[in-house]
């Protein structure tokens, strides 16, 4: 399991890379390999606007549908379009090639909520 010490990550398993005004969202290595193998993702549009704590999109594995939970508030300025037509990414490279989206943050302090890597480990080992 791989928790990289430069990302923040939520309770719902979507971690979090800042970058200049902006973060770069997907899910976590623990997701991914409870979800099983990926087969599809459904993801927002450019310009939408996403909220906090709620969901901006969803991935189908073969097992089940799980909603992906925005950790911050603001504007979709990027989604990785390679997910549509590779959404095994997931599964192979959650923090490199399966980035989900970038957002432009409407409230930095939303960011102060979030995990850092010990502590989302130590969340995911006591499940």
């Amino acid at each position: 399991m791989d928790f990289p010490k430069e990302l923040l990550y939520s309770e719902e398993h979507e971690w979090v890379k800042k970058e200049d005004g902006k973060v770069r969202i997907g899910i976590t290595d623990f997701a991914q390999d409870e979800l099983g193998d990926i087969v599809f993702v459904e993801l927002p549009e450019v310009g939408e606007e996403v909220e906090a704590d709620e969901p901006f999109g969803s991935v189908e594995s073969v097992k089940t549908v799980s909603e992906l939970y925005a950790p911050v508030s603001g504007k979709v300025v990027e989604v990785n379009e390679d997910l549509e037509d590779s959404p095994e990414f997931v599964n192979e490279s959650p923090y490199e090639k399966a980035w989900m989206i970038v957002v432009e943050v409407s409230d930095e302090s939303e960011l102060d909520k979030l995990m850092s890597s010990d502590e989302y480990k130590a969340m995911v080992e006591e499940d």
